[in-house]
């Protein structure tokens, strides 16, 4: 099958000609020629036997928040830096870090059992034997906790599987709830339980998604074996991530701290992860209604929903210590503009050896700065600084770069053009997502970096994948008349997070996967054997993002007229508010045809007999919505950002007023920030956000549409003109920016 896919895409790109002609936006004929042969020069260096031993010797021992190994990899990065001639300094922040210290789980009825909570040692990976050094399988940011209660099985633990439990007359309060990873972050699921009254969380991998059911599993296969773990944060990260104890400032040593029972984003109730080995017997011990046919995974038993004799103990104890987070930054002076920025990040620190993640895109963004010395070894600078960031802490809650910037954020304003993230690597397609003002520079990147595996550009093979998965003819057809591709908004999840929804600052967060197998996510088992066999064999892909995380930092860089392009942000914006103000309508035709089924009592119990639901609840209208002032702002941004885009074609400036005019073009993206979202203020972008239920996931128009997913009108309306106004204030800027370049 996957030798019938790459020759289609050969062929495709064949018959419709996919690549663009060699323009390079921002340089002149002759400074783009010499930007093609410094990146050929850049790309010669890079080698896949670098990365590979990049990622060994760096997962070689795990490397968590404030252990030995942690600073280890911290000391590794920071000598490797200033071996290659960076200007290189530890940031170092403290940090509320909590660790287990007793971690309990046993069913009491209607049979005993003690779930075992350990990953077992396997002779085919070498890492897997470091019990000491390892942290032991549990959720960061678990609220301490001694319950006993009913189980029940809540499925992917989403408000709308409590919805469903809601009218089967199943009612959580006071009882333990099982929920699947899947569908939504982590954190999500505890923080819903809570919401509904539920004293405990177990979150389990179940093998439907995440084991024996996807294939053969670890170490014969890379899927999750029974005894796996994904460790990770249930921080809230949705009402503001970083340190939990100083929201909004940088927690140096002196920071003024919150108490623990202060901070909003923590957790009231115990939470803990386990494998499928362990929930088997707690699962299977569950009575009452037979779950429905989405909510069942492959565990071989009739999945039940409970409550019923399963009755489960819950206990855990943690460490809540203040751990230091150790930032490297490394500096490479811009030889004319030395104070506009261009900032490349990527996190060190692992829930464990963490080979996949995050090393194996740490180790990709080492050699691409290795390869940056060689360059200047040839004579060649970097017209902006280059700043490369290893980022501790991400793991937790993004703790070393939130902390940085809420630390450096004035300076960071004036001067970063914008900030290039990476995590994870793995072999496939080309991911990107970020401020849609770069999606036309990304799209010059992407078709300048050959994929390994097929021979066209990364740009081509993603947009083959983009084809492949559209399943409407009209579509694919639109799909295959378009030359580039459309990259995507950030939610939250990695590193960009503080930078764009915080700072305002543009960002761009890449990577490649598709192609490589899940499995060991946040076990002892993400170890360099298993992503040696199973991830990226020959390591090339670590080099692939080297080239296109490169080339986005290089061209940012020397480019002498920055590639900033805000049509395509208009429309972007205008598709979201399109979307939305669509979303509305159709909730309301929907929630009128839903009330006048339940008045007729024409409602179906989820085409099983034997899951009694109860009457649905009959919903309040949907308000017609003013959206004019939304519509209206957009109309205006369309105009200015045509005449924007006109002026800068047109203009011929000197070097002073080009300077100028740059300057302007990458703090724009500052303007679209708010005074912040409802209820959670951290969040100031008007445009993305991670949603609040649903974590990593973006919401678009957050304010808006979180409104009127909530079903709270007056909020809703609210919000339609602060970002209206935000519109506006951004439009006024971009004008400014024309009359400059007029």
């Amino acid at each position: 099958m996957r030798k019938i896919l790459l020759t289609g895409i050969a062929v495709l790109s064949a018959v419709f000609g996919w690549s663009q002609s060699k323009t390079l936006s921002g340089f002149s004929d002759s400074t783009a020629k010499k930007e093609f042969a410094a990146e050929e020069k850049f790309d010669s260096y890079l080698k896949a036997s670098n990365v590979d031993r990049l990622i060994k010797e760096m997962s070689a021992r795990p490397h968590h928040v404030g252990s030995p190994g942690g600073k280890a990899v911290s000391e590794y990065i920071f000598n490797k830096f200033k071996s290659w001639g960076y200007d290189v300094q530890v940031e170092t922040f403290y940090v509320l870090f909590p660790t287990p210290k007793t971690r309990l789980l046993e069913m009491t009825g209607p049979t005993s059992y003690k779930a075992t909570l350990e990953e077992p040692a396997l002779k085919e990976d070498a890492t897997s034997n470091q019990k000491t050094e390892q942290l032991p399988t549990y959720n960061c940011w678990s609220a301490d906790g001694d319950v006993t209660g009913e189980l029940v099985f809540v499925n992917y633990g989403l408000p709308e599987d409590y919805d469903q439990l809601q009218r089967m007359g199943i009612d959580v309060k006071g009882k333990i709830v099982i929920a699947k990873y899947g569908r939504s972050w982590r954190g999500i699921k505890p923080k819903v339980a809570q919401e509904h009254g539920a004293i405990g969380c177990i979150i389990y991998s179940d093998p439907k998604e995440d084991g024996y059911y996807q294939g053969d599993v670890y170490p014969k296969g890379a899927y999750k074996n029974q005894y796996g773990v994904q460790r990770g944060s249930v921080m809230d990260m949705p009402i503001y991530p970083g340190d939990p104890l100083t929201p909004g400032v940088g927690a140096t040593k002196d920071a003024k701290r919150l108490d623990r029972k202060d901070a909003t984003n923590l957790l009231k109730i115990p939470v803990l992860p386990i494998s499928y080995h362990d929930a088997e017997p707690l699962l299977r011990a569950l009575e009452g209604p037979v779950a429905p046919d989405d909510w069942r995974g492959a565990l071989p038993f009739t999945y039940h929903i409970g409550p019923g004799k399963a009755m489960v103990h819950l206990k855990l104890q943690f460490n809540w210590d203040i751990k230091p987070v150790n930032d490297i930054v490394a500096k490479l002076a811009g030889s004319e503009r030395p104070d506009e920025w261009i900032i490349r990040g990527n996190h060190h620190d692992g829930w464990v050896n963490g080979a996949s993640d995050p090393l194996s895109g740490q180790a990709a963004m080492l050699e691409e700065a290795r390869a940056i010395s060689e360059l200047v070894k040839t004579g060649w600078k970097p017209k902006r600084t280059l700043i490369f960031c290893a980022w501790d802490g991400e793991e937790p809650g993004l703790l070393g770069s939130t902390e940085w910037v809420e630390f450096h954020a004035a300076e960071l304003q004036q001067k970063v053009v914008a900030y290039i993230n990476s995590d994870g690597n793995g072999r496939g397609f080309l991911g990107v997502s970020g401020s849609h003002a770069l999606e036309p520079f990304i799209n010059e990147v992407a078709r300048d970096v050959t994929d390994p595996e097929t021979g066209i550009s990364i740009l081509d093979r993603r947009r083959s994948l983009d084809i492949e998965n559209t399943k409407s003819s009209k579509g694919k057809k639109e799909l295959l008349m378009k030359k580039t591709i459309s990259i995507g908004a950030l939610g939250s999840g990695s590193d960009f997070s503080p930078f764009l929804q915080h700072a305002g600052l543009a960002s761009i967060d890449l990577g490649f996967g598709g192609e490589d197998p899940g499995g060991e996510y946040h076990s002892i088992y993400d170890s360099y054997d298993d992503y040696k066999r199973f991830k990226d064999p020959t390591f090339i892909y670590g080099v692939t993002l080297a080239k296109t995380a490169g080339r986005t930092a290089l061209r940012l860089a020397d480019a002498e007229a920055l590639p900033f392009e805000f049509k395509s942000l208009y429309k972007t914006i205008n598709g979201y508010a399109v979307e939305l103000i669509s979303f509305a309508d159709q909730l309301r035709e929907n929630t009128a045809v839903e009330n006048q089924l339940i008045k007729e009592k024409n409602y179906s119990y989820a085409g099983d007999p034997t899951i009694k639901l109860l009457p649905p609840t009959i919903k309040d209208e949907v308000p017609y919505l003013n959206f004019s002032s939304l519509q209206n702002a957009l109309t205006e941004l369309e105009k200015t950002t045509n005449e924007l885009s006109s002026a800068l074609a047109k203009g011929k400036f000197s070097t002073a007023k080009q300077d100028e005019i740059n300057q302007s073009l990458y703090k724009a993206e500052q303007k679209l920030l708010s005074n912040g979202l409802p209820r959670r203020e951290w969040y100031k972008h008007a445009i993305y956000a991670p949603g609040f239920y649903t974590g990593y996931g973006v919401k678009t128009l957050p304010g808006i549409r979180e409104a009127i997913e909530q079903r709270n009108w007056k909020e809703a309306q609210d919000q339609i003109e602060i970002v209206s106004a935000v519109l506006k204030t951004f439009t006024d800027y971009l004008n400014g920016i024309t009359k400059n370049a007029q």
